[in-house]
């Protein structure tokens, strides 16, 4: 085995390139030597002349199963040979299935024995595969292959885009990373029978630029298959907006903005998602805004590509529903429920009712008709919400106390603040710092005759201060007077599956943060991430209603168990026989596989002999 400079005239120009091959020598029938090309290794080979036999020496040894415990002392070398050998075993090995389906009529495939060293059996190239065949599957269900050729995306584009998606869904990162994976990680590109061994880092930057060409086709034609597969009702939509930020300055994007970061991270620039969802947390349509949009000011733009207005139910939380949002719901034909901004609320009279009660939260509402905004509100008290503002308010409070008992402490030590108009100061910053509860305590500074310094500052609670998120009440606004109070408050709580959404592109979709600089690639990026729940919450959807309710994080755990692996050994005629197929499904993959309907065992069993 060795390699093989060539020259090759490009038909098209004229001109002359150089080429490699890996070449094997072997003696035919009649005793001749001949001569075969194993693997055409391109144009851009970039092996040094003087690593030539070390290379083809590695592979051979690879392939003939030769026992070598540590391989090359040089990584790159040995990366390279590990490499060419598996594609020289995948190019026999679509050979051999292609012999074997042709002698299947008059062959009994289903067993077949050889005698081999079981001392010279070895295990290698092991990948994951049952992430990657449970989200291919979900592509196929939803016919996501099918929609990108109706968008005129060819077959390499096709695969390049599931492996971008599905590379999201699996191993969430750059695309840099998702590049890495499916190169050197991933048994993917054996479910698409294509192999990802000549796809370029830029490939996959443009399948990116492709798939967003393409938005408004693919989330709709992806949710129109959602509703129709899960029967799902378009009586919710959910709307919400996040943002996610940049690492680097982003001074090419015109979308990066300051803004008030969800994560607290205000130093970096942020671009904002808008994100509608159906009532069973399917995804309608997405929207990237700049980062430093307000959330009231999203919602007109969202809407208005939406259908069937009449029948739905536009959901939100206080940060959109303003009342100019609220008008034009109302002016549009919308039926909404949102949260108001009220402030200082407290439980009207009237009937109460409890619409939840377990060990964790007790909620009590009240609903009444309110004839000058043409509405239904619900005043709820929520245990919850009021220990939790209880909690805050009493850490807020202690830490206010003791600032001031610093400040009041330090009048009689060395080089700290005495000075009357500096403690004023200080208390005024204070009084900023926690206006939330500075207003409940009477401070008094007593200063000496000239008001040069301040000899004492003292403060205590005023009487009967009782902070005004203490007592844990909401309201709900909301045309829909055809909802009684429980009704109402379950229908609002669906709003919990659009929060769900967007912590699972945050944490389990590589969300956040963004590292690229232009714009295009940033919407991509988001969009991709997009696609990928589209994914997810359909294998999630299903698991539900099977009783399987872990996060996509402990089931991509569980599933990434499940392994290819190719098996080498030796043959008593001295031959080599390489098998590649799947590792065996645990209980808990197959108990996965089981609720979604599919294979415990993706791939097909290839073998190889050599």
């Amino acid at each position: 085995m060795y390699i093989r400079k060539v020259n090759k005239k490009d038909r098209a120009t004229g001109e002359i390139y150089v080429t490699y091959r890996l070449v094997e020598g072997y003696r035919n029938e009649r005793g001749e030597v001949r001569q075969q090309v194993l693997l055409n290794l391109g144009a851009n080979f970039a092996v040094p002349f003087e690593d030539w036999k070390i290379l083809s020496d590695r592979i051979e040894s690879i392939l003939s199963g030769q026992e070598d415990l540590f391989g090359l002392s040089d990584t790159t070398l040995e990366q390279e040979a590990q490499h060419f050998a598996s594609l020289i075993v995948k190019r026999q090995s679509t050979e051999v299935m292609a012999n074997a389906k042709k002698k299947s009529a008059t062959k009994d495939l289903a067993k077949e024995f050889e005698t081999v060293d079981i001392n010279s059996i070895k295990h290698s190239d092991i990948r994951p595969i049952g992430a990657e065949h449970v989200g291919y599957e979900a592509a196929k269900q939803l016919g996501l292959p099918d929609i990108l050729a109706n968008c005129g995306l060819n077959h390499k584009q096709i695969t390049t885009a599931l492996g971008s998606v599905i590379g999201r869904l699996c191993a969430p990162a750059s695309e840099l990373s998702t590049y890495n994976y499916l190169q050197n990680d991933s048994g993917l590109d054996e479910l698409l029978s294509n192999s990802f061994a000549s796809m370029t880092l830029r490939n996959l930057y443009t399948i990116s630029d492709v798939l967003l060409k393409h938005k408004y086709v693919l989330e709709t034609e992806l949710y129109k298959q959602e509703k129709e597969i899960f029967g799902l009702p378009e009586v919710i939509t959910l709307f919400d907006i996040t943002n996610t930020y940049f690492e680097g300055r982003s001074l090419a994007n015109p979308k990066a903005k300051y803004g008030r970061s969800k994560e607290k991270r205000s130093d970096c620039k942020l671009v904002a998602l808008g994100l509608v969802l159906d009532g069973s947390g399917f995804p309608k349509m997405s929207r990237i805004f700049p980062g430093n949009v307000s959330e009231s000011g999203t919602l007109q733009e969202m809407l208005k590509t939406l259908s069937n207005k009449t029948d739905a139910t536009v959901i939100m939380d206080a940060g959109i529903a303003s009342q100019d949002n609220i008008k034009y719901l109302s002016d549009n034909g919308y039926k909404y429920i949102v949260v108001s901004r009220s402030h200082n609320l407290s439980m009207p009279d009237g009937q109460i009712v409890n619409v939840k009660q377990d060990t964790n939260n007790q909620v009590d509402a009240v609903l009444i008709n309110n004839d000058d905004t043409n509405e239904v509100e619900l005043y709820c008290h929520s245990e919850a919400k009021e220990n939790k503002a209880k909690e805050l308010v009493n850490k807020t409070t202690q830490r206010y106390e003791t600032e001031l008992t610093k400040l009041n402490s330090g009048l009689t030590k060395p080089k700290a603040t005495k000075k009357y108009a500096k403690v004023l100061q200080k208390l005024g910053r204070l009084a900023e710092k926690y206006k939330s509860i500075a207003m409940l305590y009477n401070v008094e500074v007593i200063a000496d005759a000239d008001k040069t310094n301040v000899l004492e500052v003292k403060f205590s609670k005023k009487p009967d201060a009782i902070h005004k998120k203490e007592c844990g009440i909401y309201c709900l606004r909301s045309n829909r007077k055809d909802l009684d109070a429980k009704s109402l408050w379950e229908t609002y709580t669906m709003l919990t599956d659009l929060e769900a959404a967007f912590k699972s592109l945050k944490t389990e979709l590589g969300l956040r943060p963004v590292y690229h600089q232009k714009e295009e690639r940033v919407d991509g990026h988001l969009f991709i991430s997009i696609l990928a729940y589209h994914l997810l919450h359909t294998i999630r959807y299903q698991l539900k209603q099977h009783g399987i309710n872990e996060s996509w994080d402990t089931l991509r755990t569980i599933l990434n168990r499940q392994s290819r692996v190719t098996s080498t050994m030796q043959m008593q005629d001295n031959k080599t026989v390489i098998i590649r197929k799947t590792s065996q499904a645990t209980g808990d993959q197959i108990k996965i596989y089981k609720a979604l309907g599919i294979s415990s065992l993706p791939g097909k069993i290839i073998k190889t002999y050599v």
